[in-house]
């Protein structure tokens, strides 16, 4: 009889997983999922509500695929997982049994016990049915006379972009005294606080929320500062307070959770034929300097990759290699490579370059006393990723960086450069006499 892979959860990770299982074996592959009935891309959720996709365009695949590849789609809750029995218990009462279970269940939006948090109009903004609840409650500025959104991270000034392209105004609560201030050095975060007023977003920095109040309908009328007490009227809050792993289902069983399901670097469980990738797997230790629990896309492909050689018969260790990331705050790229910190460590210095017109700027990290490059964040300017992963393996030097920052430049041709005054403003802060070596091809610089 065929082993039978069941996996829990059908977002980037689990899909990853059974296509590439599928690629390596004919084993019997069963995907679960209580969200939707196909596999959809989660990044593209706020273009459908801008208008610029529907959500058809959102899934990669066509509904035949699965079928073709012998992938079964089963829609359901699983409220519990029996793991002598191997087998998974559903809410509509209906049971499953496995061989080899794959938990990749995602992560849902964080609530911190609000007064007001579930009623009608709060939602989060990271599920199909919060697309859907946003279209419910807030599909003009009509309806929506404003909303409130809560929590700084990429999550709300994504919803703060979307409910902005359809002229709905949005007040933005930020706990943090600068917006992400725990991740972005000062002048990026000073950067970022001034696109998102000059976008007309009413951002409130050092704010918490007190409660969110109700009207007669049980739907939200407002909310209540905690500093202030100012009450806010409004329709919609967004809670864009950070994400959990998705695990509740599992905290009676007897697979090891921590705030994630924990995994070691072969993305094991302690319960043997159990497995667990994505936003809900937990590393007993990081990787390098990264998080035990990474919430981001090409994460958690990478771990559906890996599991995939692991079940099929190859033991494979997860390596995701050089931390990259990238993201968009209103009208400004973001892009990280390596390490870059709020704070500078003990053995770390750092270079900020930013352009006069306040939209534009980079940050290099690097080891004061080696000179050895560390980490670069880049807004408004697009950086190669090759470039970076490769500098980042050869160790190279930050000087190595800056006389090559044209090879980096991944900005479209006759697009305005601006090495030459980065390396200005880097040789007289450090003494060098760098010369920039420029690409090959015509190029405008500023």
């Amino acid at each position: 009889m065929e082993e039978h892979i069941v996996i829990i959860g059908n977002g980037v990770s689990g899909v990853t997983a059974a296509r590439h299982i599928r690629k390596l074996s004919d084993k019997k592959i069963t995907i679960v999922s209580a969200e939707t009935d196909y596999f959809f891309s989660r990044t593209a959720l706020m273009y459908v509500y801008m208008g610029h996709m529907k959500f058809e365009h959102t899934q990669p695949y066509e509904n035949w695929f699965w079928k073709k590849n012998r992938i079964a789609l089963k829609k359901g809750f699983v409220n519990q997982v029996d793991t002598a029995a191997k087998t998974l218990h559903f809410a509509e009462g209906d049971t499953l049994q496995y061989d080899k279970l794959i938990i990749a269940t995602g992560s849902k939006p964080n609530k911190f016990g609000w007064p007001g948090q579930d009623l009608d109009g709060v939602m989060g903004m990271y599920h199909k049915q919060d697309l859907e609840s946003l279209e419910k409650y807030a599909p003009n500025k009509e309806v929506c006379k404003r909303a409130v959104i809560v929590g700084g991270g990429l999550i709300g000034i994504e919803l703060a972009e979307m409910l902005h392209s359809r002229h709905i105004p949005v007040t933005f609560l930020v706990r943090e005294e600068s917006f992400w201030n725990g991740v972005l050095p000062a002048g990026e975060s000073a950067m970022i606080n001034r696109e998102i007023i000059a976008n007309g977003i009413d951002l409130r920095l050092a704010s918490n929320l007190k409660e969110i109040t109700a009207d007669a309908n049980g739907q939200v009328k407002s909310i209540i500062i905690q500093e202030t007490g100012e009450e806010i009227a409004c329709n919609v809050v967004g809670l864009t307070a950070g994400v959990s792993p998705n695990i509740d289902f599992i905290k009676d069983s007897d697979i090891e959770t921590g705030r994630g399901v924990k995994v070691n670097r072969y993305l094991e469980t302690n319960v043997p034929d159990v497995y667990a990738i994505g936003d809900c797997a937990e590393q007993y230790k990081g990787i390098d300097q990264r998080r035990p629990i990474e919430a981001v896309w090409y994460t958690g492909r990478m771990m559906g990759e890996t599991l995939a050689q692991t079940i099929c018969g190859n033991r494979l260790q997860y390596k995701p290699g050089h931390w990259f990331n990238s993201a968009k705050f209103m009208d400004i790229e973001y892009q990280t490579y390596g390490w870059v910190w709020a704070q500078t460590k003990d053995n770390e210095a750092r270079f900020y370059w930013e352009h006069t017109d306040g939209n534009k700027c980079i940050t290099l990290n690097y080891d004061k006393t080696t000179r050895e490059f560390i980490g670069i964040n880049t807004f408004g300017i697009r950086m190669r990723h090759e470039f970076f992963d490769k500098i980042l393996t050869e160790k190279q030097s930050v000087d190595y960086v800056v006389e090559h920052l044209a090879d980096a430049n991944f900005d479209p041709e006759f697009y305005k450069l601006h090495e030459p005054a980065i390396v200005a403003k880097f040789n007289t802060e450090n003494n060098t006499n760098i010369k920039l070596k420029n690409k090959s091809w015509k190029r405008i610089f500023a």
